[in-house]
């Protein structure tokens, strides 16, 4: 059919559609009982806060904040399946004296425990700071100074699928929208062209992984675009970045009707998930020339890409060093789906390995951030979704494992960048590393200082959801303010 007989199709349609569609809410509003009801609307949307709980599914756009934050961008190193924080950033020389021995400290674990387990590797301070690291993450310790370790960390439970959820959605029962929606649907996107939030996770994804970068009842549209970084061509990275079967003019037309029939199957109902999916197609079509430019780090000098180093962890944290630096608001690089940080057993070899496809992408992330006048506003990120016990994990005979079970008692994460006070330890576990006893801090605290740093009061970046206005740290979370600059 020709163009102009398409057209005139969708111009019949529409009108049909008006002259027979169901009211919406804002029309019955308008038209019933003389209008008196766009008055009472008119007169909820104008009390404070009204607009933070609209239901806008607009992430293309730059927004205000409710004040100027420190930060404009989030990295988020997430270590799956709960590194250890005793063997790498909250260091218990008591384990030492103890190792082999019972410890008075008696929390119920998961699986059966039995006496202390000192750590295998060397801490050593670091540093005008002189905070003590492993020697796990040596490199990233020499940026110690701009870093802020939270030591007092703590969970609801010890199980990887609610803990993900909580750390990364900010509810350990119900699927909610993950921190990186929430942050896009307050401050939007920068780029146009490319995601907001992006998430990058190699060699498969986790169970139930994309509820944990979804957008949950916030609009489609603020949810995270997954990628897989263990591949290096374009067309493998990103699923369906270019069409087989249509030039770029033609996939243009193709959108142009695509988008007249939505709108006028919209124009019928109150649906925002019909914009989210306009949006969806047009940011596709859009991404086919950024994404090829963005994701290309062969366009880096050599001694960047050596700086960095080499295999998957190096070439996606270089990777979302280029798409931060193009506006994209949240990068979540996951690492330990393959091979999570779940060393039940022979934790000495596994996190040695595992520590090493990282330490050097990291330190080199924020050598490079510092360079290019981002680390000031960017903030970084690190930790899993627990930490793990301080006593050795048994076998069904009692034998030692060599390894540490599950730990929601107390743990571990830092930040950096973004407005963050280097140099700074905050909170602390007990004496040999079970339990948050000083400044204990939930995953609510930790998302409210993040929002905050965003400049964002968490208790009023809301959205309403079945007659509720929902927000990110439910009704708890205070801000770190003692690590804020």
């Amino acid at each position: 059919m020709p163009e102009s007989q398409a057209f005139k199709g969708i111009s019949i349609m529409r009108s049909v559609a008006e002259e027979t569609s169901m009211f919406s809410r804002r029309l019955m509003l308008g038209q019933c009982g003389m209008g008196l009801g766009t008055l009472g609307l008119a007169g909820l949307m104008s009390q404070p806060g009204a607009l933070a709980a609209t239901n806008s599914a607009d992430a293309n756009n730059n927004k205000t904040p409710h004040f100027p934050g420190t930060a404009k961008r989030v990295i988020h190193f997430f270590l799956n399946g709960g590194p250890s924080h005793v063997d790498t950033f909250d260091p218990k020389p008591l384990l030492k004296k103890y190792d082999g021995q019972a410890i008075p400290v008696n929390l119920a674990t998961e699986r059966k425990t039995g006496a202390a387990f000192a750590s295998p590797f060397a801490f050593r301070k670091y540093g005008q700071s002189g905070i003590e690291v492993s020697e796990l993450f040596a490199r990233t310790a020499e940026h110690i100074d701009d870093i802020a370790v939270i030591r007092s960390m703590y969970a609801q439970v010890p199980n990887h699928e609610p803990s993900l959820m909580l750390m990364n959605c900010g509810d350990s029962v119900l699927s909610r929208p993950s921190v990186g929606a929430w942050v896009l649907y307050g401050l939007g996107s920068e780029n146009q062209n490319l995601p907001g939030f992006i998430a990058m996770c190699p060699n498969g994804l986790p169970i139930k992984s994309g509820e944990n970068w979804g957008a949950g009842f916030l609009p489609g549209t603020y949810q995270g675009t997954y990628v897989d970084p263990q591949f290096q061509k374009i067309d493998q990275l990103i699923e369906n970045i270019r069409s087989r079967h249509a030039s770029t003019q033609t996939q243009r037309r193709q959108l142009d009707l695509l988008r007249s029939l939505n709108e006028a199957h919209q124009s019928r109902r109150d649906d925002n998930r019909l914009d989210a999916r306009i949006q969806s197609f047009e940011l596709a079509f859009r991404m086919q020339m950024e994404a090829t430019d963005a994701f290309d780090i062969a366009q880096e000098p050599q001694h960047i890409q050596e700086m960095y180093g080499n295999g998957v962890q190096a070439r996606q944290t270089l990777i979302a060093r280029r798409l931060l630096e193009r506006g994209v608001r949240y990068v979540q690089l996951w690492h330990g789906a393959g091979q999570p940080w779940d060393d039940h057993s022979n934790l000495a070899g596994h996190h040695r390995t595992l520590a090493g496809d990282i330490d050097q992408p990291i330190a080199a992330l924020l050598t490079d951030l510092k360079r290019r006048g981002m680390l000031e506003d960017t903030l970084v990120l690190w930790g899993g979704e627990f930490g793990r016990t301080p006593t050795v994990e048994l076998t069904g005979g009692d034998k030692s494992t060599l390894g540490r079970d599950h730990n929601h008692y107390g743990f571990t994460v830092w930040m950096a960048g973004g407005g963050i006070r280097g140099g700074t330890t905050y909170g602390a576990t007990d004496e040999f590393g079970f339990k948050a006893v000083e400044k204990p801090t939930s995953v609510h605290d930790l998302h409210a200082t993040m929002l905050y740093l965003l400049g964002f009061d968490h208790e009023k970046l809301t959205y309403r959801y079945a007659g509720r206005d929902f927000r990110l740290t439910d009704v708890h979370g205070q801000v770190l303010r003692d690590i804020l600059s």
